[in-house]
């Protein structure tokens, strides 16, 4: 039980801190701001999705939060994250580009599955 919640805190943290530092990115980089243009989104879906991921990162982090919210919090940042490799694939960028969406997706799914197997050691006990 102790290994499997170091995992989840370990990856939900990292994977936390991530979409801090690209939710404060979105809103105050000229270079995100760019990169959003080059992939053809409209200004206003920066700032909507910098928004999303600040809230979205602490639903993850509040563990009152449990059942269908953090599902929803998951698949949503699952969608992102997908998403965003594909628009990058899509529009020609390198793999050091849109790979790193696929690792931190990847983070994510570790975070999933750990908090899963959490909650079923939890409803056992």
């Amino acid at each position: 039980m102790k290994t499997k919640k170091i995992i989840y805190w370990t990856t939900t943290i990292l994977f936390c801190l991530f979409m801090f530092f690209q939710a404060y990115s979105y809103l105050n980089s000229e270079m995100m701001k760019k990169a959003f243009e080059h992939l053809g989104f409209p200004d206003y879906f920066r700032v909507e999705l910098a928004v999303a991921k600040f809230v979205g990162a602490i639903a993850l982090l509040l563990p009152l939060i449990k059942g269908r919210l953090k599902e929803w919090v998951y698949a949503g940042f699952s969608i992102v994250l997908l998403s965003g490799a594909f628009a990058h694939f899509s529009k020609g960028d390198p793999i050091n580009v849109w790979a790193v969406a696929l690792i931190v997706f990847g983070v994510l799914m570790a975070s999933y599955f750990s908090y899963h197997s959490l909650q079923e050691k939890l409803q056992r006990d």
